[in-house]
């Protein structure tokens, strides 16, 4: 049994693992550490034409996703996966963030819900409890992004996977507690000067504790910069 599992429904099961399949997430696939099944929307509906959506009560542009097919939908995937939530991908739905990942992947696995056309119909979401996510304030044509954006988030956290796993102490959202609302600080390689550019000379001083402090400072610079929602949480959580 793999470490970590995700369940998708969706009306293209071929997109799936696709860039999952490369690189360390392809590897871990391989060696077991997670899993995944894609089940076909389509497979679920009761007549010929396979039909999952409809026109929406109320008038309006667009089809909704049909209550009857979804629900023996779900209801097949939460066998198969019994405990494991269900999560649908909306713009309405709570942001994805690494504190949701985090949590995701501390279960066995989790249902991804890829909705498409003008979504699905709301009693669903109250049916079954779902929870909501999105990934960005923009508008996809469908859930299966997110959907993969989601996976690669949390496999990358699962044992195993990260050659050096302690990198992720320190990136954007590190576990190390002073990190953990921060966006991660600038990254430098050889060589040493480039373009006319050259590294900070902190980093090429071989003094650790002055590195680790520029490091921190940099990422306060740049996170109250460019996110200062997350500098508001920040300093909130420092008070505290």
């Amino acid at each position: 049994m793999p470490l970590w599992k995700a369940g998708i429904l969706t009306l293209f099961p071929e997109m799936f693992p696709g860039p999952l399949s490369q690189s360390l997430a392809g590897t871990a696939l391989t060696k077991g550490i997670w899993g995944y099944e894609a089940w076909n929307i389509r497979d679920f509906a009761a007549d010929k034409h396979r039909t999952v959506d409809d026109t929406a009560f109320g008038g309006g542009r667009g089809m909704v996703m049909r209550p009857d097919v979804l629900g023996a939908a779900i209801g097949h995937a939460k066998a198969a996966m019994p405990g494991a939530p269900v999560l649908y991908f909306t713009p309405r739905g709570k942001p994805m963030n690494q504190e949701m990942v985090r949590e995701m992947v501390a279960l066995p696995g989790v249902i991804l819900l890829c909705g498409r056309f003008e979504g699905i119909d709301e009693r669903v979401i109250e049916a079954f409890d779902i929870q909501e996510v999105s990934l960005a304030d923009a508008v996809l044509s469908g859930g299966e992004i997110p959907a993969l954006a989601l996976m690669d988030a949390c496999i990358r956290l699962l044992p195993g996977v990260l050659a050096e796993p302690e990198t992720l102490e320190e990136e954007s959202f590190g576990a190390a507690p002073e990190y953990a609302l921060l966006l991660e600080y600038p990254q430098y390689t050889r060589p040493s000067e480039w373009n006319g550019l050259a590294v900070p000379d902190v980093l090429l001083s071989g003094h650790h504790e002055r590195i680790r402090a520029w490091r921190l400072e940099q990422a306060k610079s740049l996170t109250r910069e460019r996110r200062p929602d997350l500098w508001q949480a920040y300093q909130k959580r420092k008070k505290e």
